[in-house]
């Protein structure tokens, strides 16, 4: 009975076989989900993308209006703040290339990034300074100010670096914080030329790299004996109990406050200045990125559309024949 059992169960499978077409499509898995799938998920990306471009136009736009409104700010003061270093230079003279055996140089640069070359235009002539001062019976400081140019300084300059202060503009600048900051130099760092380098703001587009420098009372003592543009210091009278060496000192030390103070205001508008060229140049450029973003996603979703039209026209015409 077994036997007659399956040779009913042969016939039966015999006379109802199963469609070729059917077994293969069991077998192979079919491709077209993928592929409509490929396309969805490169639209997707792309939709994707343009909402992060979107998202940092945002930032930004909104970083150069925070630039521009400390620029307005602070440019004001840098500008009255020139009036207070240019009687010094007028009485003490500038004298860059006064040859002295120890120099310091003071790097200006900002705490925050996102403003351009500033910092590294700064760091780059402190740099050649460094090098064009050196010599076997000279010594060469840096003191740095900011925490760009001592990212910068101490992985090549290490070693020559006397004093580090960060965070200037923590808080709004002031006389007061900058006098601190330069009676703390004059503390603890030995010079013969203070040598100060900042980037003097002209515009919201452009800056010119600057030097100033501070001559030690001794090495100014010196220089008026020799003559020159500070031998005109003897022409002056000195009134009360102060000596000669006395007035050079309080005026070196007042100078220097004053130049450092003008200093680090200048090279905090260049700052916000370059930021906001920045800002606004980042944000054209993700204009444009959205611009070409838009086109590709509008060329995919256009593809995938034909596709599809094509494969039901396809199927319908399959189905007519």
């Amino acid at each position: 009975m077994a036997m007659a059992a399956l040779r009913r169960d042969g016939r039966r499978f015999a006379t109802n076989p199963i469609p070729l077409n059917i077994l293969r499509s069991s077998l192979v898995p079919s491709e077209e989900p993928v592929s409509s799938g490929v396309r969805n998920i490169s639209t997707q990306v792309v939709r994707n993308r343009m909402k992060s471009v979107k998202n940092i136009q945002k930032i930004t736009k909104a970083m150069k209006m925070v630039a521009a409104s400390k620029l307005r700010a602070i440019q004001t003061r840098a500008e009255n703040s020139r009036g207070l270093w240019q009687p010094f230079t007028a009485l003490l003279g500038d004298t860059p290339s006064v040859d002295v055996k120890k120099n310091v140089i003071i790097t200006v640069s900002s705490d925050k990034g996102l403003c351009g070359g500033i910092n590294s235009t700064s760091v780059k002539i402190s740099r050649a300074l460094h090098k064009l001062n050196s010599g076997p019976e000279k010594e060469n400081k840096y003191v740095v100010l900011g925490e760009k140019a001592k990212a910068q300084l101490v992985r090549d300059s290490k070693k020559d670096i006397e004093l580090i202060m960060t965070e200037l503009q923590k808080n709004p600048l002031n006389y007061t914080q900058v006098s601190v900051l330069a009676d703390d130099i004059l503390k603890n760092v030995e010079f013969d030329a203070l040598r100060i380098i900042y980037n003097k703001f002209q515009s919201v587009v452009s800056f010119l790299p600057t030097m100033s420098t501070v001559l030690s009372p001794e090495v100014v003592e010196r220089e008026a004996e020799s003559g020159g543009k500070l031998g005109d210091l003897d022409s002056y009278e000195v009134e009360g109990a102060e000596t000669k060496a006395e007035v050079l000192q309080n005026l070196a030390e007042f100078q220097f406050s004053c130049v450092l103070f003008n200093a680090v205001l200048e090279n905090a508008t260049s700052e916000q200045g370059a930021r906001m060229s920045a800002m606004d140049s980042s944000s054209r450029n993700a204009g444009d990125m959205l611009d070409r973003l838009t086109l590709t996603y509008n060329r995919t979703r256009q593809a995938s559309i034909t596709t599809e039209l094509i494969e039901i026209i396809s199927g319908a015409s399959a189905l007519e024949g």
